[in-house]
């Protein structure tokens, strides 16, 4: 074995994910410092991370609490599984995020977003096996979702891209319309037109039977699809027709769980309380991997008259509820607390949504969508998909600003410690890119 670290050469040993390997390998893209709202790459460059790492790193880089934490655990005991027996910091964390969630009593731990979303459809198929309705198989998505890169998440997930290379999924599967309308265009916040687009499920039921379908998935944002916040009175009408046919709903807040809407989940921002909740992001500020699903009592509940020396659910992950992963949660949760990560969101909803829209004027641009301290301009198309989108982005990162390229949609989600000077200086990076 080499007594030498090999350092980056010909960048060809990591198959990166998500990457045009080619691109990148013409013009490497390291980052060698994260603090605050800040990236520093190998070479110098300083950068303003307007994605926050990737929708997640919600109280900012290298939070000095946050890394003491994990630092503590790793020498008090770095593994422990869950698997019948335990540590004390999982149930911990465990009714920290519940305490978070009003009804919501109990969270099953994986390591990812991806993770918490295949963990839920598999939960809502056996919480109907549990209660007699086994016939309930059909789960539910929409188009432009994104619920991660998992078997059952790509099969409800609606990108057509990242689905294309991987033949059948799961094949009980469903869609429903995407909500991006053209009369929608410049809304701020929730737009006013599409809340009919929820009677698709109800046509869903008509078609298949509604005791046929097991749950619905629905992002409450959508974001990595291109950022599409709900029409007003649409996540509502889920809701009613979930009730009205025996469905479980599942809220997918992997992005904006924890902050995102200025309140801990976005259910509660929008007034509506699924059965299930995926998240995972900004539960550790993205430092140690974990994600989770909220349950309530009710779901929970079915899975609870087995036998005592059986488990109640087949699955979970060698790293559910890991101790460093555990201790960055905690930390995390206190760091929201403490400096009213939360509110500073709340407080900055409204400068962030003014200088977005504020760029309405700038030449190609076809749309801007908000949400809470998510944004998205949306570019004219201009040669093939994603030229326009991918040109800006290679401008903006010379300029400072990461932002994340969907299509030709800028996205963007920066840490929830922004201030209004951060929010003019995004906006003055944007405009400068844009105005040529």
């Amino acid at each position: 074995m080499p007594d030498t670290v090999r350092v980056p050469n010909d960048l060809d040993s990591f198959w990166m994910p998500f990457t045009a390997t080619k691109a990148f390998k013409d013009n490497p893209r390291l980052i060698s410092k994260a603090e605050g709202v800040r990236y520093t790459t190998v070479d110098g460059h300083e950068l303003f991370d307007g994605t926050g790492g990737l929708w997640c790193s919600n109280a900012g880089h290298n939070h000095p609490k946050i890394t003491a934490a994990i630092q503590e655990q790793a020498a008090a005991y770095d593994f422990v599984h869950n698997f019948n027996q335990g540590h004390p910091l999982a149930f911990e964390a465990a009714a920290r995020v519940t305490d978070l969630a009003p009804g919501f009593d109990h969270v099953f731990f994986t390591n990812s977003g991806s993770e918490a979303v295949d963990t839920a459809l598999k939960i809502a198929l056996a919480y109907h096996h549990h209660r007699g309705e086994g016939q309930r198989r059909i789960l539910v998505g929409r188009e432009k979702a994104y619920h991660g890169i998992n078997f059952g998440g790509l099969s409800v997930g609606g990108l057509g891209l990242n689905k294309g290379q991987f033949g059948t999924l799961y094949p009980s599967t469903a869609h429903m319309r995407h909500t991006w309308l053209p009369e929608n265009a410049f809304s701020r916040g929730q737009p006013a037109h599409g809340t009919e687009l929820a009677d698709d499920l109800q046509r869903l039921c008509d078609l298949h039977g509604g005791h046929t379908i097991a749950a619905v998935i629905v992002e409450p944002v959508s974001g990595a699809g291109g950022v599409f916040p709900p029409p007003k009175g649409y996540l509502e009408r889920l809701r009613e027709i979930c009730d009205a046919n025996g469905i479980l709903m599942i809220f997918d807040e992997v992005i904006t769980g924890f902050g995102r809407m200025g309140t801990p989940f976005a259910f509660e921002a929008f007034g509506v309380t699924p059965d299930l909740v995926t998240c995972a992001k900004g539960m550790t500020n993205a430092t140690v991997p974990m994600g989770g699903v909220l349950a309530t009592a009710a779901v929970r509940d079915a899975f609870r008259n087995g036998p005592a020396t059986m488990p109640d659910l087949f699955h979970g992950y060698t790293y559910s509820g890991h101790p460093l992963a555990s201790a960055a949660c905690i930390a995390t949760l206190d760091a929201y607390r403490d400096e009213d990560i939360f509110g500073n969101a709340a407080r900055m909803a409204g400068p962030w949504a003014d200088m977005l829209h504020g760029l309405r004027d700038l030449p190609g641009v076809m749309d801007i969508r908000n949400c809470g301290i998510i944004g998205a301009v949306h570019l004219t198309q201009d040669g093939a998909v994603g030229d326009a989108g991918r040109a800006a982005y290679n401008g903006l990162w010379d300029k400072g600003l990461i932002v994340r390229p969907v299509g030709d949609a800028l996205c963007m989600s920066p840490p929830l410690t922004i201030t209004q000077d951060h929010i003019d200086e995004i906006g003055t990076k944007i405009r400068a890119q844009l105005a040529g």
